[in-house]
């Protein structure tokens, strides 16, 4: 079965190709959350050596100055004795490195590729697994060495540089430290400890290993630190023994350099004592038991947030959909779905379960009674256009009793004047209609996959109720030429009457003819002021009457005419085309956006990555 740490490292490597290492957001998340080990040491202390013994092999650039200038994220994999072992670069996935000289090579290429040749840094990481039956399950972070000083060709920034970089490593709660510091310098001036003393004070987190034992001056050993008497770490010192430069130069097998280490040890007055707690070998297996009780300790917490992150993949895919089926049928029924989740949104804001809809209503309110209210009467009824209109109409022949044509005359233009608001109502109306549908397409979650569809439909229903907006014009202008078409005769039989208890108006001085004993009427004038006010009071009387009339018909025409018919057939003309449309053609409707095609794929292979994790955890977690 594969060991926790193992299974650990595979998720992690699977989590750095989704999310890119910090470039994506759930993954990283869950990267974050495993535990690992960050190797901290200053420039010189024996850190690559401290590495390359834990592997067994030679695999790390060497030189002056820094030659660690981007992380790297190492994964270590135990695999069966007698197996070959081999090396993966994240950036080469498809490629095995079985000759480790190349790995060298390689690590310092991709480095260059980033930072260039000269003696810069960068965060961004290397990712390598090692599998050989000759390690342990682990993983470790190789960090730029801690420098004090910048050399020439650095920026004077780079020891903030390099030390903020480690710190973001090392300050987080799941991170293990390894702080390597050498036995041949004061303790107190080690940059690693240092360091994981400001980030982890209880020493909870550290792992304290001292290099270099074999090069202390004569008559003196490192037993005060080893025993935790000079500084005292909740985890035992572990000292080693690296090769020296000569071993390096002649290339000494890192087999016999492990065994020149045990023997030096084993017969070392100072450290005999110590022999099994010492040595790259027992390093390794401490750290790779520390990280497995690490991340067996950080599983509930591990869980939690794989089912978070599974829950909101899962909430995403609702949100992006599955992909579309191929066959014309179910590519026409997928259509049809998408239409009605549009037509049911945009019904939400007609009835008011959404917000919208009453706009249609303010236009009835407000804007229809302002507009009438504006309407020019007064210019139109004014009594020198009164007095114009009548005369023009009696023409040669002066009107006996009352100037019909003239009052008819004096309505009809004044009924014109309604056909203004009438028009902008109907207007005003397709504007909110039109706006209720770019709204509802908007908000229709479903359609944000087809941005060709969302067109048609967006189209579809732009003509429709520019279809509705004309039938809503003439229905309403009817309702107007309808009033000036057939006055209302009532109005008409009211003038006679008052000509009759006012005088006769065809021979003035004379009272017109009565019962005996009346007192007679005074004379009308038709040509007075007073007539031509009277007739002008008639007339707005009988305006107001229609405004009246019509403040409450228009809105009634409106509706019937564009808002029922949205509610009702907005759609009913793409219907019908769309039932016509070849197989091809409704493929090219359903042409997802390329990006939203590639968010769903990266959903998709995190969410299985998620699921999987989630299952090979929970089966390995509690077997020891």
């Amino acid at each position: 079965m594969e060991s926790l740490i193992g299974l650990v490292n595979r998720i992690q490597r699977a989590c750095t190709v989704l999310g890119d290492y910090g470039g994506g957001d759930s993954a990283f998340s869950l990267w974050e959350a495993l535990p690992s080990v960050a190797v901290v040491g200053g420039q010189s202390s024996g850190k690559s050596s401290v590495l390359e013994s834990i592997v067994g092999r030679d695999f790390l650039p060497r030189g002056s100055g820094i030659v660690t200038r981007r992380p790297l994220v190492l994964q270590l994999h135990k695999t069966d004795e007698g197996t070959q072992e081999y090396a993966e670069f994240l950036h080469l996935s498809k490629r095995r490195f079985t000759d480790f000289a190349l790995v060298r090579k390689e690590i310092q290429d991709e480095t260059d590729r980033i930072t260039g040749k000269s003696k810069q840094i960068s965060p961004v990481p290397i990712h390598l697994s090692i599998y050989s039956p000759n390690v342990v399950n682990l993983t470790l972070i190789d960090l730029p060495g801690l420098t004090k000083v910048a050399v020439e060709g650095q920026p004077q920034s780079i020891v903030e540089d390099i030390e903020n970089m480690v710190r973001s490593y090392v300050e987080k709660p799941n991170s293990v430290i390894l702080a390597i510091s050498p036995a041949n310098q004061d303790i107190a001036t080690s940059d690693a400890i240092k360091l994981s003393r400001e980030v982890d004070p209880t020493g909870e987190r550290t792992f304290g290993v001292l290099t270099k034992l074999d090069l202390m001056d004569k008559g003196t050993n490192a037993l005060d630190v080893i025993e935790g008497r000079s500084y005292h770490l909740q985890h035992p010192w572990v000292g080693v023994v690296n090769r020296s430069q000569a071993d390096i130069n002649k290339n000494t097998d890192m087999v016999l350099a492990r065994r020149k280490e045990r023997e030096y040890f084993e017969t070392s007055p100072d450290y005999g004592h110590l022999a099994n707690r010492m040595g790259s070998e027992y390093l390794a297996k401490l750290l790779s038991k520390h990280l497995e009780d690490a991340i067996r300790a950080r599983i509930p917490t591990i869980l939690s947030m794989i089912n978070k992150s599974i829950d909101e993949l899962e909430s995403e895919m609702d949100h992006l959909g599955r992909p579309v089926a191929v066959d014309a049928g179910a590519q026409l029924y997928t259509i049809l779905e998408l239409c009605r989740a549009f037509d049911r949104i945009f019904k939400e804001h007609l009835d008011g379960g959404r917000a919208g809809g009453d706009r249609i209503y303010g236009v009835f309110d407000n804007q229809l009674p302002a507009a009438l209210k504006k309407l020019p009467f007064d210019r139109h009824l004014s009594m020198q256009n009164v007095r114009k209109v009548v005369s023009e109409a009696d023409g040669y022949q002066p009107h006996l009793i009352a100037p019909e044509q003239g009052y008819r005359r004096l309505i009809e233009g004044s009924l014109r004047y309604f056909r203004g608001p009438a028009e902008a109502s109907v207007d005003a109306v397709h504007f909110v209609l039109k706006e209720l549908v770019r709204k509802s397409l908007a908000e229709t979650q479903e359609l944000k996959r087809f941005p060709s569809l969302q067109a048609e439909i967006a189209a579809a229903c732009n003509e429709a109720l520019d279809r509705f907006r004309d039938e809503s014009k003439k229905t309403t202008l009817r309702l107007v030429d309808m009033e000036s078409a057939y006055l209302t005769v009532e109005f008409f039989r009211r003038l006679p009457q008052e000509i009759e208890n006012t005088g006769n108006p065809g021979k003035p001085g004379t009272a017109p003819a009565g019962k005996p004993g009346t007192t007679p009427a005074p004379a009308v004038d038709r040509y007075s002021e007073g007539h031509f006010q009277r007739i002008g009071s008639n007339v707005s009387s009988y305006v107001r009457m229609v405004s009246e009339t019509l403040r409450n018909t228009i809105p009634k025409a409106v509706v019937h005419c564009q808002v029922r018919e949205a509610k009702t057939s907005l759609l009913n003309h793409f219907y019908i085309q769309i039932g016509k449309r070849e197989a091809k053609q409704l493929s090219q409707l359903l042409d997802e956006d390329p990006a939203l095609m590639e968010r769903r794929q990266e959903c998709a292979k995190r969410l299985e990555l998620y699921k999987s994790a989630r299952d090979e955890i929970d089966s390995v977690a509690w077997v020891r």
